[in-house]
């Protein structure tokens, strides 16, 4: 993935090292030194001029000369070389000969062993850290879970407890949540983030997989949102590197800190609800920041106030919305499907993948890395939004598709009945092309059930007025096309599980299943 506007972001807004800005990224320490070399010859500084995109970015330091990828001979990643030394059987060269195989332009094995040797001198002394005021926040799921409570059936459900701690105060913030999903995780961190009245430069989660259980629907790239997150707080997500237990030092010890001082003083009290239970872990929490320390005068709270608090970045004006992504490709109707309604995009996409940024409140639609448009979230089922200037400005223009054409393709697939039912679909909607998938659709029967089933089925659904792809399939999928149609009372009959009027038919035209039509 192209990353040059982040690398530029990071190093000249947060100042952050190569290193840093590797570990966030997930990439290698050379490549980001190669793109930052690059945008300097360039003449590229912080911050761009608005409008230029990634693809513009990338271009202009194309032009500048070698890409990044190809601009000096990659050195090993010799944190990895030196972890994997401690594996059972693994040897130098081993590791060498697969370093090559990713590099064949690298270093040669002597020059190799070399750069290893330097780098493990470099590891013997192990010196205890220190964090500076403001740098670090730490952020974990506590291990234990907590149980709630419900006063009317008896039944219990666990909830999890969220654990943040800044590096150099060690002050602390605990808060209880359902789950441990990805809205959860954000909220949580947004949460800690207020509750210290700043942000640190560096967030720093036990690994990249933390905060996440399960996949929904729209979680398919949490850490896409987690960076995001991020940029929108000024921080910088840096996981802490597997099996690196200097790494993990803090907040494992801030969560075995919360664990004795918050869920043990708490565990002989029942619960009934989240928000009571929060109410224990703020003043449990209260007592934990103002314990004295054992081994130093002060506690957290004198040394955050002392030390660290004014070393925090602001937050941000606005509160962050949690967004998920997810992708769609865009239909012959120049719209695509989200949570069952539909959104236009700008005709030219037609077929065309492109991502979508959620919120509560908007609909992004992004294609090659650029908004195209945008849209007021909608949760009315089976509708559309609709923007005019989507629209093609002649069926030509729109792939030659047109209300004619499909129906004409209907009486020729199916017979004059399915030629009806398409006129219908078509008839019914404010724009024709917002029925192009469903009369697609239906066409597309034919390969399952054959013309001679598809029009007996197109029979009944003009009869029980209900002229849409979703009745026409359910009539098939239940075998109704071939039960004889009673005369006044075929309004009685349900066309599918779920007992629906013909109101709803009318109002409910646009396919529901966007993979017919694609």
């Amino acid at each position: 993935m192209r990353r040059a506007k982040e690398i530029l972001r990071l190093k000249h807004a947060l100042e952050l090292t190569n290193r840093q800005i590797a570990a966030s990224l997930k990439m290698s320490h050379v490549t980001v030194g190669t793109y930052l070399k690059l945008a300097e010859s360039s003449g590229i500084s912080w911050p761009l001029p608005e409008g230029v995109t990634e693809n513009h970015l990338m271009e202009l330091l194309r032009n500048s000369g070698d890409s990044p990828e190809t601009a000096r001979r990659p050195l090993p990643e010799m944190e990895w070389v030196y972890q994997e030394m401690k594996r059972k059987h693994v040897t130098l060269h081993l590791l060498w000969e697969e370093y090559r195989k990713e590099h064949r332009e690298g270093y040669g094995y002597t020059r190799f062993c070399g750069y290893y040797k330097a780098f493990k001198s470099r590891q013997e002394v192990s010196l205890r850290q220190e964090y500076k005021a403001g740098e670090r926040m730490f952020v974990d799921w506590a291990g234990d879970t907590v149980t709630l409570w419900d006063g009317k059936t008896g039944e219990s459900r666990q909830v999890s407890l969220f654990i943040a701690v800044l590096g150099a105060s060690n002050y602390t913030f605990a808060r209880a949540f359902e789950n441990r999903q990805q809205a959860s995780w954000i909220q949580a961190h947004i949460l800690a983030w207020e509750f210290f009245g700043g942000v640190a430069r560096l967030t720093i989660p036990d690994n990249e997989k933390t905060g996440v259980t399960t996949a929904g629907r729209y979680e398919m790239d949490m850490h896409r949102t987690y960076e995001e997150l991020a940029e929108h707080y000024g921080t910088v997500v840096i996981p802490a590197r597997p099996r690196e237990p200097r790494d993990k030092a803090k907040v494992e010890s801030a969560v075995l800190n919360a664990e004795r001082r918050i869920l043990a003083v708490l565990r002989d009290q029942k619960f009934f609800s989240l928000g009571e239970l929060n109410a224990a872990i703020e003043r449990a929490l209260s007592e934990l920041n103002e314990r004295p320390f054992q081994k130093m005068p002060g506690n957290r709270k004198l040394l955050f106030e002392q030390v660290e608090r004014s070393t925090l970045s602001p937050l941000p004006v606005t509160r962050y919305e949690v967004a998920t992504w997810t992708k769609a490709k865009v239909n012959i109707d120049y719209h695509i499907q989200v949570d069952w309604h539909l959104y236009s995009v700008p005709y030219h996409l037609v077929n065309e993948p492109v991502e979508v940024r959620l919120t509560s409140r908007t609909v992004e639609i992004i294609h090659n890395g650029t908004r195209v448009t945008m849209h007021q979230r909608s949760y009315l089922r089976g509708k559309a939004t609709t923007d005019p200037m989507h629209r093609p400005k002649s069926h030509t223009e729109h792939l030659n598709w047109s209300p004619e054409r499909l129906i004409e393709w209907a009486g020729n697939a199916i017979g004059i009945n399915g030629r009806q039912v398409t006129s219908k679909i078509l008839g019914s909607l404010p724009h024709p092309e917002l029925g192009y998938r469903s009369c697609l659709g239906l066409i597309r029967l034919v390969r399952k059930y054959g013309a001679d089933r598809t029009e007996q089925a197109c029979v009944r659904a003009i009869r029980l007025d209900a002229c849409s792809y979703r009745s026409v399939n359910s009539i098939l999928k239940t075998g109704m096309d071939s039960q004889a149609l009673e005369p006044h009372a075929a309004m009685s009959i349900a066309v599918h599980d779920n007992i629906r009027g013909a109101d709803y038919y009318r109002t409910d035209e646009i396919e529901r299943t966007g993979t017919h039509a694609e």
